[in-house]
This record gives structure tokens, C-alpha cells and sequence, in this order.
């Protein structure tokens, strides 16, 4: 099929997967980036064949990994994840990229060793970093709308959940800059500290006072052609992109640092529009951007792999039980003493529950010949049921601890069954 047809196809989804997710949500709460990686599969070559990869779609998909990464950027308040709880999920994901660093090491020998051909050393190292990394990801992006329609959100739960998952999230991409840069370990670390510099040098910009005519023109050309906030916060985004590209880094990090730069642009220069600025980045994101890449996604998915039930399928289960061993152990041990046992235990399912990274990940890998298209399939769809089953048994374990025992869930939470608005950056 042509490329504008398989567009359109992909758009088609993107318009009808917000309709399942809806519907099904009366029953059981499904992310929205399930339903777009599975109708993704549905018309990829393993099932109907309706679509395919072409330049201008793998264009687009890629611009669409950017704006994913440069979203969760713009998520994370490190403000507001500070002190001992941010020392513990430090310290929780670190153990947890050393568990999955040896764990994802002695695959890649086991892969090698069972491959005729063989594998060389630099390869089985490169598809080491790629799994042990992603199993060290946590899907904080997902797992918000859960603790926020659980009344969760404000409460102790939800802020030691918000500094272990917002680690989760900025760990991974400064672990895929580190080790995924083809250089000594010594090279690596001073050509990330330039890039560090780089962006100090952008933050300390983005936190001086801005002049009054500044947020007169954001505010001024808000619904107006002009539309300067948006563009420039596009313009950052493609400063950020080249200086890690420049630098041999991976654009995840440049995206990764460009969302947290235009938050401290946008709240600092221009509060009162922050929002609606925001809004029309997501909009053009979620709206067009990210569900191109998470459909695309699914189109690539190697479902011939796992139905053909060698060791792809033998993967998926072994991948998901490595995402509680991985990630969830080392939140277990080292969640804050204040929380009740159930807490804990929902803590580590929340903190495991991946998927997104791991999709980003998971693509970079096939495009470096890292990964194995059934490896990356496994992952992915490990990611798929983690998003699917942990965020549910944690529910039940916080319902069943009773309003925050030991948890400090104050005045203000909501019944379980019931579901305020969520915005839509929450969904992914």
C-alpha cells in the first residue's frame, strides 16, 4: 500500500483506539497505548497486511519517539521529589540497572552461545545495555491517571510513587547516553557532562526573569497564526535534538531535556499561559505525533515470532517476571519505612508496570541491529501486560490496606470505582 494510504489507516486508528478505550473503561481500565500498538499489529504484515514502512512514515514515527520523550520531560517536578525519598529511588534504580545490566548480560551470552553464527562481543554488550536498560523503566505516565482516579495522587503513597517513577524514567535515558555512545566509559562521561552543560546553560537561560514584552507576545499570539509560544517551544525541542545528535547522544536525551527546559521557561515567563500552551503541544503531540509512532509500533511488531512459539514466547513471560525482579525488588527494599507492607507491595507493582521506554527502547535497538526483532517483541509485549495486570493488583492491595494505612492518605480521597477527568498527557 502506498504511504499516504497507510497514513490514513494509521490515522484511522489513532481516531478509533480514544472510542475503545473509552468503552472498555466502564469494565476495566486499558491504557490508550494498548489498544494503538494492537491495531497497529492487526493491520501490520503478520495479520491483515493493509500497511507497511516506508520513509516518510518511519519520518514521522520517529518525530513522534521525540515528542513522547519530550512530554515526559515536561511531566517530572523534581521539585516535588526531593529529600530521602529521592535518595531511596536513586539508590532503588541503581541497584536495578546493576540486576538488569548482569541479568540482561548473561541472556545475550546465552543468545550467542545457542546462535550458529555466533556473536561478537560488541554486539552481545549493545544488546545487554538495550534489555537491562529497558527493564529498569517505569511507566510513570501511565501509572498517574491509576493513582490520580484512586484519590492516590496528592497524597504520601502518590509522592514517594512520583520521585521512584520519575527516576525510572530520567535514569533509563541518562543510562542509554552513558553506555549506547560507542566510546569509553571516560569519553562518554565528558562528552554527557558537556551535554550537561549545555543544559544548565538552557536552564539558567530559562530561569532568568524574561522581559515583560515576552509573555505580552505568548499572550498576545495564543489564538492568533503567530502562535509564538508554540513555535518556540518547537524550536527548543530542535536545539536540544541537534546538540545530543552533535554530540553523539541519543535524541531521547536531547527531547528529555528540552520537556524540562520548556517547563521552566513556560512557568517562569508565562504562568497564566503555561496550560494552554501546553495544551497545544499535546494536541499536537497525542494528537497526531505519538499515536503515529505507538501504531507504527505495532505495525513493526514481529507477531510471527511469538505465535510461532519458539523462544520469543518463552521470553515474554521470563521478561515480565524480570520486570518485578529488576525493578520492583529494589523499590521493595528501599521504599520509605513509613509505608505499610501492602503499600510497599503496590508500590513495587506500580514502579514496575513499563511500557512506553520500553517501546522506545525496544526501537532503538532493532534500528542499531542490536536486538533481535522476537527480543524486542517479547519486551514489548511484557511492557503490554505490565501495563495490563500490575497497575490492577495494586489497586487491590491499597483497597484492601484500607484509606492510607501507614501510607498517609489524608481527607480528599476518592472511592475506588470512581473516575474523575484525566487529561490526556496522562494516558500514555
Amino acid at each position: 500500500m502506498a504511504q499516504s494510504g497507510t497514513l490514513i489507516l494509521i490515522m484511522s486508528i489513532a481516531v478509533l483506539a480514544p472510542l475503545l478505550a473509552h468503552g472498555v473503561s466502564r469494565w476495566l481500565p486499558v491504557p490508550l497505548v494498548i489498544f494503538e500498538i494492537l491495531l497497529g499489529i492487526a493491520i501490520g504484515p503478520d495479520v491483515l497486511g493493509w500497511a507497511g514502512q516506508g520513509e516518510v512514515i518511519d519520518a514521522l514515527s520517529e518525530l513522534g519517539l521525540a515528542m513522547l520523550i519530550f512530554l515526559a520531560g515536561y511531566e517530572i517536578q523534581f521539585d516535588k521529589v526531593r529529600g530521602g525519598t529521592l535518595r531511596r529511588s536513586v539508590g532503588a534504580w541503581l541497584i536495578s540497572l546493576a540486576l538488569g545490566l548482569g541479568l540482561a548480560l548473561l541472556l545475550a551470552v546465552w543468545s550467542g552461545s545457542s546462535n550458529s553464527s555466533g556473536s561478537s562481543d560488541s554486539s552481545g554488550f549493545s544488546k545487554s545495555v538495550y534489555i537491562g536498560v529497558a527493564l529498569t523503566s517505569t511507566a510513570l505516565g501511565t501509572v498517574l491517571p491509576v493513582l490520580r482516579d484512586a484519590g492516590d495522587l496528592r497524597t504520601r503513597f502518590g509522592t514517594v510513587m512520583m520521585a521512584f517513577g520519575a527516576v525510572g524514567e530520567f535514569g533509563p535515558i541518562i543510562a542509554m547516553a552513558l553506555l549506547l555512545g560507542g566510546r569509553s566509559p571516560g569519553q562518554s562521561t565528558v562528552v554527557l557532562a558537556a551535554f550537561a552543560l549545555l543544559t544548565v546553560a538552557a536552564v539558567y537561560w530559562a530561569m532568568r526573569p524574561r522581559p515583560p514584552w515576552f509573555s505580552r507576545v505568548i499572550a498576545k499570539t495564543l489564538h492568533t497564526s503567530g502562535q509564538f509560544a508554540v513555535r518556540l517551544v518547537v524550536l527548543l525541542l530542535a536545539l536540544m535534538l541537534g546538540a545530543s545528535q552533535l554530540l553523539g547522544l541519543d535524541v531521547l536525551l536531547g527531547a528529555f531535556a528540552a520537556g524540562m527546559i520548556v517547563r521552566l521557561v513556560l512557568h517562569g515567563a508565562a504562568p497564566e499561559s503555561a496550560d494552554v500552551v501546553l495544551g497545544k503541544i499535546e494536541g499536537m503531540g497525542f494528537g497526531f505525533l505519538v499515536p503515529l509512532f505507538f501504531v507504527t509500533t505495532g505495525i513493526e511488531f514481529d507477531l510471527k515470532a511469538l505465535l510461532e512459539g519458539g523462544r520469543a514466547l518463552l521470553l515474554l513471560p521470563a521478561f515480565l517476571l524480570l520486570f518485578l525482579v529488576v525493578r520492583g525488588l529494589p523499590v521493595w527494599f528501599l521504599a520509605p519505612r513509613d509505608l505499610a507492607p501492602r503499600d510497599r507491595r503496590a508500590l513495587t507493582l506500580y514502579a514496575s508496570t513499563a511500557l512506553p521506554l520500553v517501546v522506545a527502547i525496544t526501537t532503538l535497538g532493532l534500528d542499531d541491529g542490536a536486538l533481535e526483532s522476537g527480543e524486542a517483541a517479547a519486551l514489548v509485549g511484557a511492557g503490554m501486560v505490565s501495563v495490563l495486570l500490575f497497575p490492577l493488583l495494586a489497586l487491590k492491595l491499597r483497597a484492601a490496606g484500607g484509606a492510607g494505612a501507614g501510607a498517609g492518605t489524608g481527607a480528599g480521597r476518592r472511592p475506588l470505582g470512581s473516575r474523575g477527568p484525566t487529561t490526556e498527557r496522562e494516558s500514555w
